[in-house]
């Protein structure tokens, strides 16, 4: 729990106004507010500040706090120098570099102290809190905790409260003090619920929920655990279900109910593998490994256990499986070395030389033999990796264009680049929403999976490039990465056929699918890029991004719209028809063609 916890709290406790969670989405955009400002001005360390909460990348939320340190120094600016500490202490605690964080923290907290800065104090303490807390330091933890409290009461700080009441929480229920902790959890549950902010209300109920759980209170438990997770269902948030779903398995285990208690860890498993959490994909394999231990199932049982293994093991990059090599070797080395001086010392004493040579050679085989095995061991692992990392590069390439993927994997990041000429095409199906909104879920994404991987072979034979889905909507490319002089021609070509497979499609009477397709095609400059750092995704922006989507809510079903620029490209290969102009926001009066 601790660690989304932890996450939660971050932008909540220390930076007031925001969402609670970091959004690359909004990192991006402040980046670009960044790139354009000529002076190091109050705004620029105020965007550096920003970046330090929503960049998603630890290092990078270090590297604009470091920035922020320096130029604040250098400017003589207290308040931002603070906040810059601050946003430090916070980046090396998702490092988990407790010590250092601690460092930054105390630094800011004594200059805040000394300004007078009200709010920044109590933020500081409860950051210091909350990194003890993380390092087993209970006792600390707790004395800044509640000079925290006090400090924020004072301000009437409502959301610092409650965020720093669920933390302290959280510290009370790892101590094993389930009483106190339900205390605080109730606390923030109940703030949360006057302003109205339901993630809070969620992360609450779903902690309440726990500590139930851990009194045997079953009901109670089970009541405030699905609460959450319908809560967070419709948030869209599905680490903490995947994390809460294994209480409740825990509680059915308790139960002695088999049934429930595998359905929960089930669940937590698929919600787990379909958002790629491998830390709670590893732990729903052991839960649902105690839970066929606990009934006898013993090869079910080892099976779950594997899996456990196996995902918590891939996790580990070659580094840390050397060095862990390394440190068993050197252990063992160690021990028979020891074993060794024993027995020349005992040689020494009773002058048996030959006995004691022989004695050594023997330890000393046996420390030639560990190496041995040592190295063997590196080796076999070293091929596990190379297959898994083999496997990472095929998984890659589905995700990022070739070039792109190599340039990533060469220089671990990606810069963006300016395309002159593309074209870019968004499709979206008609009548969609009326059709599913008595379909299960599971017959919707069939649904739209079905035709999304017509689209994707379409788009794949024709030499374009996929950039994302969008609900029901489609979007691909043409001319990039690599730049060609026929992509509004190919694209064109692919808007046939994804129209055709629809209209096609809704002909078979095996099929209820009744809906149509509208599409829309526009030509020009794009940058494109790499976003994100745990789930990257390959896309494009730009004035010509934009105006496609308008082209496409301007079409009609079973049509094709294209901008002026797409038919000068493509006018000598296909008849078009032209429309009458068309009003189109941000863009004014455009002219527009379906192509017949």
């Amino acid at each position: 729990m601790k660690i989304f916890i932890l996450s939660f709290c971050i932008l909540s406790t220390t930076c007031f106004t925001k969402s609670f969670g970091q959004d690359q989405i909004i990192a991006d955009s402040l980046k670009l507010q960044l790139a354009i400002l000529d002076s190091k001005d109050s705004l620029y360390l105020e965007l550096l500040y920003e970046l330090s909460y929503y960049e998603t990348q630890p290092d990078l939320n270090l590297k604009y706090a470091e920035e922020l340190i320096n130029i604040s120094a250098s400017q003589e600016s207290n308040i931002f120098l603070v906040k810059g500490y601050l946003a430090a202490g916070l980046a090396l605690i998702l490092k988990s570099n407790y010590q250092e964080s601690l460092s930054f923290l105390f630094k800011g907290l004594r200059i805040a102290i000394d300004d007078k800065f009200e709010q920044l104090i109590g933020q500081l303490q409860s950051t210091i809190a909350d990194t003890y807390a993380e390092s087993g330091n209970f006792s600390a933890a707790s004395e800044y905790y509640n000079k925290a409290i006090k400090q924020l009461i004072k301000l009437n700080d409502s959301i610092s409260i409650a965020t720093l009441y669920t933390n302290y929480g959280d510290a009370l229920f790892s101590n094993g003090n389930l009483n106190k902790s339900s205390e605080y959890f109730s606390k923030a549950k109940k703030i949360f619920e006057s302003l109205n902010l339901k993630e809070g209300i969620a992360f609450s109920l779903g902690n309440l929920g726990m500590v139930y759980a851990s009194q045997g209170q079953h009901e109670l438990a089970e009541s405030n655990l699905n609460q959450s997770i319908s809560m967070f269902e419709e948030m869209g948030n599905y680490y903490p279900i995947s994390i809460f779903m294994t209480f409740i398995a825990d509680i059915y285990l308790e139960k002695s109910d088999k049934s429930k208690s595998l359905n929960y860890a089930k669940r937590s498993l698929s919600l787990a593998e379909l958002y790629g959490l491998k830390d709670e994909i590893s732990h729903a394999h052991l839960k649902l490994h105690e839970i066929h231990l606990h009934f006898g199932s013993t090869r079910e049982s080892l099976f779950h256990y594997k899996a456990h293994i196996a995902m918590r093991d891939s996790i580990n990059d070659i580094e840390t499986v050397e060095a862990l090599a390394n440190q068993r070797t050197e252990f063992e080395v160690s021990q028979k070395q020891a074993e060794l001086d024993l027995v020349d010392e005992k040689r020494r004493r009773n002058s048996a030389i030959a006995m004691g040579t022989g004695v050594g050679a023997g330890l000393f085989s046996l420390v030639a033999l560990l190496l041995y095995r040592n190295n063997r061991f590196a080796k076999k692992t070293n091929k596990i990796i190379a297959e898994q990392k083999e496997k990472s590069d095929e998984l890659l390439l589905n995700i990022l264009p070739k070039e792109t993927a190599e340039e990533l994997k060469t220089k671990g990041k990606v810069r963006a680049k300016r395309h002159d000429s593309v074209s870019v095409l968004f499709a979206d199906f008609v009548g969609f929403t009326q059709y599913s909104k008595d379909m299960e879920p599971e017959v919707v994404v069939e649904t739209i999976d079905r035709y999304f991987r017509v689209f994707d072979d379409i788009v794949v034979d024709l030499g374009l490039e996929k950039i994302k889905t969008l609900g029901d909507g489609y979007m691909c490319a043409g001319g990039l990465p690599k730049a060609s002089t026929d992509h509004a021609l190919r694209l064109v070509q692919a808007a046939h056929k994804m129209k055709d497979y629809v209209k096609e499609t809704a002909k078979d009477t095996s099929t209820t699918d009744s809906f149509g397709i509208r599409i829309g095609i526009h030509s020009g400059p794009v940058v494109s890029g790499v976003v994100g750092s745990k789930k990257f995704a390959y896309d494009i922006w730009g004035d010509t991004v934009n105006t496609a989507a308008r082209l496409e809510s301007h079409s009609e079903p079973g049509k094709i719209n294209i901008s002026e620029e797409t038919y000068e490209l493509i006018a000598d290969a296909y008849q078009c028809k032209r429309r009458s102009d068309r009003e189109v926001k941000g863009k004014g009066m455009m002219k527009m063609y379906f192509v017949e």
